[in-house]
């Protein structure tokens, strides 16, 4: 499968894709271009109305919160709430959460009057959407409410990280 085939496969948010992707070990660098690429034009979009420094700290943002991200999902899918069949490790992790950015890229068009913030809701649940198939796929559950737990509670404690920084 290409580049393209995968990004396109993810935002179809189709299972098989990010089968493929937790298992490809080459594809690091391809999730990190994804994370790269996907928060520069978020932050492109929101810069155009906050200025230069929002593209900085947005792209960071992203990538130090990727990797957070596979970390506390690491730890709360493996240890707190596995299935039986459990087996991961971080790199698939990161593999599969790192493409589960792509959505991201529409956020470019934050910057659109009124439209710009249905555009940034419809991303941010869209992205949603993706790490939870991600999750799903990468921590071998059979139940997709098990996926969404997780996610939620990792985005609680980003959202509890943010709140005290």
């Amino acid at each position: 499968m290409t580049f393209g085939q995968r990004v396109t496969g993810v935002l179809m948010l189709d299972a098989n894709t990010f089968e493929e992707i937790e298992a490809d070990k080459s594809a690091n660098g391809q999730a990190f271009a994804v994370v790269i690429v996907a928060s520069l034009a978020a932050g492109i979009g929101v810069g155009i109305l906050l200025g230069p420094i929002a593209v900085i700290r947005e792209t960071l943002a992203a990538l130090i919160g990727w990797v957070m991200w596979a970390g506390v999902t690491y730890f709360i899918g493996t240890k707190l709430l596995p299935e039986p069949q459990t087996r991961t490790d971080m790199g698939e992790l990161l593999r599969v959460i790192g493409f589960g950015y792509a959505p991201t890229v529409f956020g470019f068009f934050g910057f659109i009057p009124f439209l710009g913030r249905i555009i940034q809701v419809a991303v941010a649940f869209w992205v949603l959407a993706a790490t939870v198939v991600a999750v799903r796929q990468a921590l071998d559950y059979r139940s997709t409410g098990r996926a969404f737990l997780v996610v939620i509670i990792g985005w609680l404690f980003f959202v509890i990280i943010q709140a005290v920084f």
